[in-house]
């Protein structure tokens, strides 16, 4: 039996106000299935084949017990980024959002600032501009915050393209990671071809599962940060699974979502800090999936999307 969903945001994040998805148990243990809604069924075909995978085969054996785990500021004003962190008070890596449409640039800096003082001189700080900004504002901005940062750890996807990853890598001193380059891309080897990245940002439910993302990190012969798609515990189990199974793991991973979900399906099922361990699996409470059922109209709808993606994938 699925259940479906309806969780409110604390923060509006990549324009959204809620997260809504489905989650079954299988006989290998539970899975999620919570593409962004804006996505066509072709495009949720990769999340459907990663919660079939949570629910019947499991996940590869773990190389670690334990996961370093980033913080996460949107789009916020420097007051809201610091009352943010304090719900993660142990948060020594922070993954701030940047590249806001219409928020001018020094806001950026600002919340950038307001972070690093948080954080103090030890803490490391990455910036997110989910492929927004084209190449001339890229390497400014960078530029920029790496200034008010004290130093960034990296930027995630500064500009759309892997030619223009390729080209701000050049320009720039800060390491460039690629997400939306590998996960929504035609031919996500093509930073590897044009040396576009110095990380590749890996995120389990739109690259079609655990094994799919262990094979492409393989391919790839980049550093690897493990990242949620803001998913309840359910979801954050299957990459944190990932995280534990990749032979190398050398960067936080972003699966510190949870403060950003007004509640969650499995109450304790991911721990919140700097570290969490490689959890057992998760089992979501009867109580919470009452408290956060859709409505009927949001179930129906999303038993039709997930019978139309299932029958793209050639399972019905």
């Amino acid at each position: 039996m699925s259940h479906v969903f309806d969780i409110p945001l604390t923060t509006r994040f990549r324009g959204v106000t809620r997260r809504r998805g489905m989650v079954w148990e299988g006989p290998a243990g539970w899975a999620e299935f919570s593409p962004f809604e804006e996505y066509p069924p072709h495009e949720a075909v990769p999340w459907w084949r990663a919660a079939r995978e949570a629910a019947e085969l499991g996940f590869p054996p773990p190389r670690r017990q334990t996961i370093a785990v980033n913080g996460i500021v949107p789009a916020v004003d420097a007051d809201r980024a610091v009352a943010l962190l304090a719900a993660v008070p142990d948060a020594t890596t922070v993954k701030v959002k940047v590249a806001e449409p219409g928020e001018p640039a020094a806001a950026e800096r600002d919340r950038v600032a307001a972070v690093r003082g948080v954080l103090g001189p030890g803490g490391r700080i990455r910036i997110d501009a989910n492929g927004a900004w084209d190449v001339e504002t890229a390497v400014a901005r960078i530029a920029a915050l790496d200034r008010v940062a004290g130093g960034l750890e990296y930027v995630e996807q500064p500009c759309a393209t892997a030619a223009e990853l390729a080209e701000v890598r050049r320009r720039v001193a800060v390491p460039i990671a690629a997400d939306e380059s590998i996960r929504r891309a035609a031919d996500p080897f093509l930073v590897k071809a044009l040396d576009a990245a110095d990380i590749v940002v890996l995120k389990v439910q739109p690259l079609g599962g655990v094994r799919a993302c262990l094979r492409l990190a393989e391919a790839l012969e980049l550093p690897v940060v493990v990242s949620s798609a803001v998913e309840t515990s359910v979801g954050l189990a299957m990459g944190a699974a990932l995280a534990a199974a990749l032979p190398r793991l050398d960067h936080a991973c972003g699966l510190g979502t949870l403060p950003l979900l007004a509640g969650d399906l499995a109450p304790g099922g991911l721990p919140v800090g700097d570290s969490v361990p490689v959890p057992p699996p998760v089992q979501p409470a009867p109580a919470s999936l009452r408290r956060w059922a859709a409505a009927p109209s949001v179930c129906a709808r999303w038993a039709l999307r997930r019978d139309a993606v299932a029958r793209l994938a050639g399972e019905l």
